[in-house]
């Protein structure tokens, strides 16, 4: 998990493709997931990386961090594991 990273402030055309190539740069991308607002189907302005290794994503943080991307000053850091879902509850319409 040390290799999953969190990427913020993302311009809102940016694409899993981009993504990937931005942080190739840095090392082999295992996978890239832009965060898709499932109503209006456009970025949420946030995703997640994972690169091949902790080397490598600590690379892409100290190099990427901050950088503008189309007009954006990207947010790069370690992804924090994702806190358990409360149960919503059962609605009928």
């Amino acid at each position: 998990m040390e290799n999953k990273l969190y990427v913020g402030n993302l311009p809102f055309s940016i694409t899993e493709e981009s993504l990937n190539i931005q942080f190739s740069q840095y090392g082999t991308v295992s996978s890239a997931k832009v965060i898709i607002d499932r109503d209006t189907n456009r970025s949420k302005g946030f995703g997640f990386v994972e690169m091949s290794t902790e080397g490598e994503a600590q690379d892409a943080i100290s190099s990427l961090d901050g950088t503008e991307l189309e007009g954006r000053a990207m947010k790069v850091n370690l992804a924090k594991p994702q806190a358990p879902r409360s149960d919503r509850g059962n609605f009928r319409y």
